[in-house]
C-alpha cells in the first residue's frame, strides 16, 4: 500500500508531522504524543504559578500541626532569629504571634484584640486578607472582638464586635505587637484571647507552643513533593469558581478533589519538570519584576515588592503574575501592608540589584547609605534574605537586620550607612549583616508608619553600592 505523503514542521517544541498536511490532515502518533506532553507539562508550570499562594500556606501549617503539635487555635510566639528562619521574608525586628484555625474542627474562632500598639488580620488560605484588627482595623487599636467563620457556617458577633467570613475552611491569624519595649509587648500578648465561639460562655485559657530551638521551614517543597502539598490542601479546601479551570488542568495529571494522588511514571515525570520550569518562571516573575506598579523611584533597582490588591483582583482579571510574585517571595497580606495613608501600615521596599545592576551577591561587599529623615512615625529596617529559600540569611552571626530601633553608628549629616558583606568593616560592625558567599542574597526595606515624605516622593531610598571587602 502507497504511504500518504506527511507535512513536517518544525516548532518551538519539536518537529511534529501531519498527513497529508498540517491544514488539510491529521497529527502522527508521534506527534500527538508530544503534544499531550506538552499540554500537561505546560499546565504544570501555570499550576505551579497559580498554586503558591495555598500551597505556602499549607506548609506552614503543617510545620504547626506536625512539628510544632499546635492544635486548631493554639498560638505559636515567633520572637528570636531561629524561630523565624522558617518563615518567607519574616521581618527580624517585630514577634510575631501566628495560629492557624481549622474551622471544620472547631466551628466559628473569636479572637479578642487587646488595646494598644498591635497589628493583627486573618487571612484565608489563598492569602487574602478576611479583616485586619488592631491599629489597621476597623478596632483602630482600641481592642475589639473578632469572629472568623467558615464556609456556610452562621455566627454572631457581640454586640460591638466584628464579623469575618472566610471562604476556605482553613485560615490564618497573625499578630505583632509593635512597642518596642518586650515587656510591653509580651504584656499585650497576655491580654489576647483566642477561643471557639461556642465555648464563649466559658473560655478556655490560649495555649501557646513553645518552639524553642526547632529548625523547621515553610518553603514550598521541590519536585513532586510540591504536588503532594497542593493535592493535600485541596483535599481540604472547597474549589471556588475562579479556580474550575485549573484544577481542569490538574486532572490529567493525577491531581483530583476526593481521589487519591498515585501519578504514574509519566505523569510524576512530567510533574517534576513542571515544578522546576515553573519555579524558574516564578523567580523571572518575581526578581525580575515586569509589573509597572512595582516602580518606586527613577534611578534606583529598589521596588514595590507588595504590589497587588490583598483582594487580588483587578477590574477585569485575578492579578496571576503579582500574586505569584509576592508570595513566591513573601507570605501574607492585609490592607495596614499597601497603606496609602501617612503614619499607618507598613511599606515593604525590595531589591536584587545593586546600583551597578548586578545582582546582589554574597562573596561581596556592599554598602546601603539611608539618607536622614527616613520618613517613619514608628521604625525602619533593612533585612536581608537568602534567594534559594526566601528566608531569613541564615549565617554564623545570626543576624539578618539593621533597623532605627538599633544603636547604629550614624553619620553626621544625619544619614546612616549600613554594610552588607561576608566580613564586618573595621568600625562598622554594628552597621553590619553577615553574608554566605556562594549564596545569592536580597533585601527588604521596611517602613513602619510610613510618613508623608515617602508617599509624595521627597524622600528616596539610594541602592547598594559595591564597597571595599
Amino acid at each position: 500500500m502507497k504511504q500518504s505523503p506527511a507535512e513536517t514542521l518544525d516548532t518551538p517544541i519539536g518537529r511534529l508531522s501531519f498527513t497529508p498536511d498540517f491544514i488539510n490532515g491529521y497529527p502522527s502518533g508521534e506527534s500527538v504524543e508530544l503534544l499531550f506532553d506538552q499540554i500537561d507539562f505546560q499546565r504544570a508550570c501555570q499550576a505551579y504559578l497559580w498554586s503558591i499562594p495555598i500551597v505556602s500556606f499549607a506548609e506552614w501549617q503543617k510545620a504547626h500541626e506536625v512539628t510544632f503539635k499546635a492544635r486548631s487555635g493554639d498560638v505559636v510566639v515567633y520572637d528570636n532569629y531561629l524561630a523565624k528562619l522558617g518563615i518567607l521574608t519574616a521581618n527580624a525586628t517585630t514577634p510575631y504571634i501566628i495560629s492557624f484555625f481549622n474551622l471544620d474542627e472547631t466551628g466559628p474562632m473569636v479572637v479578642r484584640m487587646p488595646a494598644g500598639a498591635v497589628a493583627g488580620f486573618a487571612d484565608d488560605m489563598w492569602q487574602r486578607p478576611l479583616i485586619d484588627m488592631g491599629q489597621t482595623g476597623p478596632d483602630k487599636g482600641q481592642g475589639g472582638v473578632y469572629v472568623i467563620a467558615g464556609p456556610g457556617q452562621h455566627a454572631e458577633p457581640p454586640q460591638g464586635g466584628y464579623l469575618a467570613t472566610s471562604p476556605t475552611s482553613n485560615v490564618f491569624w497573625g499578630f505583632r505587637a509593635l512597642d518596642k519595649d518586650p515587656a510591653k509587648a509580651k504584656a499585650l500578648l497576655e491580654l489576647l484571647e483566642i477561643y471557639p465561639l461556642s465555648q464563649s460562655n466559658n473560655p478556655p485559657k490560649k495555649t501557646g507552643v513553645d518552639i524553642s530551638g526547632i529548625r523547621w521551614s515553610q518553603t514550598p517543597p521541590r519536585g513532586i513533593e510540591y504536588w503532594r502539598s497542593l493535592h493535600a490542601i485541596i483535599q481540604r479546601e472547597p474549589v471556588h469558581e475562579r479556580d474550575r479551570w485549573f484544577m481542569a488542568m490538574l486532572k490529567p495529571l493525577g491531581i483530583e478533589k476526593g481521589k487519591p494522588f498515585e501519578p504514574d511514571e509519566r505523569q510524576a515525570r512530567l510533574l517534576a519538570d513542571g515544578a522546576l520550569v515553573g519555579e524558574a518562571m516564578a523567580k523571572a516573575n518575581d526578581f525580575e519584576k515586569r509589573l509597572k506598579e512595582a516602580h518606586y523611584a527613577e534611578g534606583t533597582h529598589w521596588h514595590f515588592a507588595l504590589v497587588i490588591d490583598p483582594s487580588q483582583r483587578a477590574e477585569f482579571y485575578d492579578q496571576l503574575d503579582g500574586r505569584a510574585a509576592w508570595f513566591y517571595e513573601a507570605v501574607t497580606t492585609s490592607s495596614g501592608m499597601v497603606t496609602r495613608t501617612p503614619g499607618v501600615g507598613q511599606v515593604y521596599l525590595g531589591t536584587y540589584k545593586d546600583k551597578d545592576g548586578d545582582w546582589l551577591d554574597g562573596s561581596k561587599s556592599y554598602r546601603l547609605r539611608v539618607p536622614a529623615n527616613a520618613p517613619v512615625e514608628q521604625f525602619w529596617s533593612m533585612t536581608v534574605y537568602d534567594v534559594g529559600a526566601r528566608c531569613l540569611i541564615d549565617n554564623p552571626s545570626q543576624q539578618a537586620d539593621r533597623s532605627s530601633r538599633m544603636d547604629l553608628k550614624v553619620n553626621d549629616d544625619g544619614s546612616t550607612d549600613l554594610y552588607v558583606s561576608p566580613k564586618a568593616p573595621a568600625g562598622h560592625e554594628e552597621n553590619w549583616v553577615e553574608t554566605v558567599p556562594g549564596r545569592g542574597w536580597f533585601s527588604y526595606f521596611r517602613l513602619y508608619g510610613p510618613k508623608q515624605e515617602h508617599f509624595d516622593g521627597s524622600w528616596v531610598l539610594s541602592d547598594f553600592e559595591k564597597a571595599d571587602g
